[in-house]
């Protein structure tokens, strides 16, 4: 398709991208703060390292991560309008929409809020690198490059060094909103056995080899022993993950067009750029696309950036990716190795400042992008090969990553009782394994103690917050409704 004639048969409206012209803020990082950064080594033995977090419970005692009372000067609803100034605008509504579904949705769509409302808990002193997003649908399945299925983190775009209980407190809450979605009275269960797990799991890493630790993940077949309850839907995801390859993404987002495959034509939720006009000219367009193509290559190592180069790009597209993330640039690049049966799809997708950063400090990194990155890479057992970062003047920072490669989830909002609580141990457990490759596991196992004092205080915690995530997306859905500013293809 030529980009200086988009196709008569697919339109020609504008789409005002951000790469085209000025059409939103930008989420950005404090200044004049120090970073937000990892705790040093303590080479202390196991054993006085966990007493050390033991005597923390003297400054912050367990009990103390029970409260939640909302704040003076609390305003959500204030913070969603800020957050949307800095989203494409014709998307707003969309995002809108999908946040509207549910109150579990609104939870998933608004981490800002809880960042801010988590900066108003005490917190123990112990730090880990967080996701910043761990609600219960924030973990999945992944191939590691062997093509090995596991099961681990997902969504890193709000990591971030910091206090470990605050993503514990986010997987709790998430817990209890989506249990009362369910319709399932397990809710404050299942927030406490989703803690519990992440309690012993650390216990356990505790004294354990840092290779070991670092090293340690689960795969498909531990979590379909572990959610043995589940009546076949934890074998349908490893199923419908085994089929996410590359070219399953290429059949779902593509159709064929006098002999050869291009994206679909599905706006506003997925088009090519060439398709579309824009406020700038197309040679300016394939300036930009080369310079993030080139930011990117930069970013990996020697042996990826030869295997990246073997595939030759055959169209850019603009997809509309979750519910935080709509508004945000995000774009797809349909890519062809080894002839036309060996596709590869690439998701470029914007990153901006962490939603923890005006609370914690900026990040250590120049790039929001390479933020993200490294923050996967210390998470996840076993990242993505082709993960990497780009920035672009004008356009903003930016992670790449394969599209759907063995990608899969479980769906909280179809389990029954004994899968949901079965699935909250395994992402408590998954939760730990991540905090514990950059925290001190052994400090942090001495803080939370073998008893259930620390599960029961972030089990009432969870129910309470979760009270007020009913408030606020009750005055969400009374909000008037955000309308499109620019039309987009009718």
């Amino acid at each position: 398709m030529d980009p200086e004639h988009p196709s008569e048969e697919l339109g020609a409206a504008k789409v005002p991208l951000v790469s085209a012209e000025r059409q939103q803020q930008v989420r950005r990082a404090p200044r004049g703060r120090k970073p937000s950064l990892l705790s040093r080594g303590d080479f202390r033995s196991v054993d006085e390292r966990m007493a050390a977090g033991r005597a923390l419970r003297k400054r912050c005692p367990r009990s103390a991560h029970a409260k939640w009372k909302p704040f003076r000067g609390r305003a959500p609803l204030e913070q969603l309008r800020r957050s949307d100034a800095t989203r494409l605008p014709w998307l707003v509504p969309v995002r809108h929409e999908r946040m509207a579904e549910s109150s579990f949705a609104f939870l998933r769509g608004t981490p800002f809020v809880m960042a801010r409302d988590l900066s108003h808990t005490p917190v123990s002193g112990l730090r880990s690198q967080l996701c910043g997003d761990a609600h219960l649908a924030n973990f999945g399945l992944f191939g590691t490059p062997e093509r090995r299925l596991i099961f681990d983190l997902n969504d890193f775009d709000e990591t971030l060094p910091g206090p470990f209980e605050w993503d514990v407190k986010r997987l709790a809450a998430s817990c209890v909103v989506a249990a009362r979605q369910n319709g399932l009275g397990y809710g404050r269960k299942a927030a406490r056995h989703a803690v519990k797990a992440y309690r012993l799991m650390m216990r356990e890493l505790a004294p354990q080899g840092l290779l070991e630790v670092w090293s340690r993940g689960v795969d498909a077949k531990q979590l379909m022993r572990d959610c043995h309850g589940a009546s076949g839907l934890a074998a349908e995801a490893v199923e419908k993950a085994r089929r996410h390859t590359s070219a399953h993404a290429v059949e779902k987002l593509t159709e064929e067009r006098e002999g050869r495959r291009h994206l679909a034509y599905q706006p506003p939720l997925l088009f090519p750029l060439a398709s579309v006009k824009m406020g700038i000219s197309a040679a300016e367009l394939r300036r930009r696309m080369k310079r993030l193509a080139v930011g990117y290559l930069t970013s990996l190592d020697g042996a990826m950036r030869d295997l990246c180069l073997r595939y030759q790009q055959q169209e850019w597209g603009f997809k509309v990716v979750g519910v935080g993330s709509v508004g945000l640039q995000a774009y797809v690049v349909l890519c062809q190795g080894n002839g036309g049966d060996d596709p590869l799809v690439l998701q470029v997708k914007e990153a901006q400042a962490s939603v923890l950063e005006p609370y914690l400090g900026p990040s250590g990194f120049r790039s929001a992008g390479e933020r993200v990155v490294v923050g996967q890479k210390r998470m996840q057992a076993f990242s993505d090969l082709f993960l990497g970062w780009t920035e672009v003047e004008g356009m903003g920072a930016f992670y790449v990553r394969q599209l759907r490669d063995m990608k899969g989830a479980l769906d909280v909002e179809k389990m029954e009782p004994a899968m949901f609580l079965e699935y909250a141990e395994s992402c408590g457990a998954t939760l730990a394994r991540a905090h514990a490759r950059t925290g001190d596991a052994a400090a942090i196992a001495g803080y939370l103690g073998s008893g259930p004092c620390f599960e029961q205080s972030v089990a009432d915690f969870a129910c309470a917050y979760a009270d007020q995530v009913d408030q606020d997306y009750e005055r969400f859905i009374d909000a008037p409704v955000p309308q499109v500013d620019v039309g987009l293809l009718h």
